[in-house]
């Protein structure tokens, strides 16, 4: 058994692809499989990697007509036969000591698997980046390096990257547990993530920037494609999976934010031309929680006012030009109320200050200076 098996769902990336492999193929741990899965790509793509394959029997190259991410990396995860696997993305970069330094802390702690950390790269200027949210400090001072599941970092759930790539699994845990990405969708990484993490009984965090990842204008999380309209679905799959771990009452508000804001965050970042389709099918959602009045009730003890207004705002406006106004003009009320009450806060602060002791000693004395 081949100590890391590397699953690499492929699809136009031609540009980027060479330095992707170099980075895997060059690893310092060389007890490694390499499964590309070429997923339709229309540019050379297929070419690259068999180039590459036939100068490096560790690699084994898939071509299939195109299914998408989850399709692809699915198949060649039923393919691995390594003790561990590590999904890597086609267009970034691994630190070449990234699958040895994983794979030793792996086995010495014996865990389901292992969280490290990544930085940005970006490729209009050249800078690699850290950011919180690749990097997971606050993560890192918390748990050091002991061994932990999701029960000792409650506080920490969402804060943890949900990129496949930050993480080397245990092939059999993951098997075991039949976790599979959603095929379809986009976002996909989010439901296999939480699945992972409420599944598993050991994880361990590696406190070192092992992969690069690439940002550049034309990411499929920066296009504002049509595809943001999955987040929907996969919103939905995200609260399946807390529910199928009883856990959804340990995160219930977090979850309810994700339904409202972090849906009507892509629905503005979606490009116009999509927006109507997204719009219509988030009031279909809405209508599957409207239709159970016992559900909705308990959703909405924890909802607050702005996630109320949307909700009925969605199911209220049909048309998108009609929808985004409402909600403008509701959260600029909002915020007219909010300044009007700071405004009586100020006021009062400074009506009490006339009537104190101590300025009408101030006023006395500036008065007796003058004459």
């Amino acid at each position: 058994m081949v100590k890391v098996s590397v699953v690499i769902p492929v699809y136009n990336v031609e540009d980027f692809l060479g330095e992707c492999l170099d980075s895997i193929l060059n690893q310092t741990l060389t007890d490694i499989e390499v499964i590309c899965v070429n997923d339709g790509s229309p540019d050379r793509s297929l070419e690259i990697l068999n180039e590459y394959a036939a100068k490096d029997k560790r690699m084994t190259v898939i071509d299939q007509e195109n299914g998408g991410h989850a399709v692809a990396t699915n198949r060649g995860m039923r393919l691995a036969t390594g003790k561990y696997i590590f999904f890597m993305d086609s267009d970034d970069i691994l630190e070449l000591t990234a699958l040895e330094d994983s794979y030793k802390l792996a086995e010495e702690k014996n865990v389901d698997f292992v969280i490290f950390q990544a930085i940005n790269y970006y490729m209009d200027t050249g800078e690699l980046v850290e950011a919180e949210n690749y990097s997971m400090n606050a993560l890192a001072d918390y748990v050091g390096d002991s061994v932990f599941n999701y029960k000792d970092i409650m506080d920490f759930v969402f804060d943890i990257t949900v990129t496949p790539w930050s993480k080397l699994y245990n092939r059999e845990f993951v098997m075991k547990n039949n976790i599979i990405y959603p095929e379809g969708l986009v976002f996909d990484d989010n439901v296999f993530f939480y699945d992972t993490l409420f599944a598993a009984d050991r994880i361990t965090f590696l406190r070192k920037h092992l992969f690069k990842r690439r940002w550049y204008s034309s990411s499929s999380t920066t296009s504002g494609a049509r595809h943001f309209i999955n987040y929907i679905d996969i919103c939905d799959l995200i609260w399946q999976v807390f529910f199928k771990y009883d856990v959804f009452d340990d995160f219930k508000d977090e979850l309810l934010h994700k339904k409202f804001y972090t849906n009507f965050y892509w629905y503005r970042h979606i490009k116009p031309e999509f927006k109507q389709l997204f719009l219509d099918k988030l009031r279909e959602d809405y209508l599957r929680i409207e239709s159970d009045k016992e559900f909705k009730e308990y959703i909405f003890r924890d909802l607050d006012v702005a996630e109320q207004k949307l909700y009925e705002y969605v199911l209220k406006y049909k048309d998108t030009e009609t929808f985004d106004v409402a909600y403008k003009n509701y959260k600029l009320r909002r915020k007219n109320s909010q300044l009007k009450a700071e405004y009586e806060e100020v006021r009062n602060v400074h009506e009490e200050l006339l009537n104190s002791e101590s300025w009408k000693k101030t006023q006395k004395l500036r008065s007796f200076k003058k004459r």
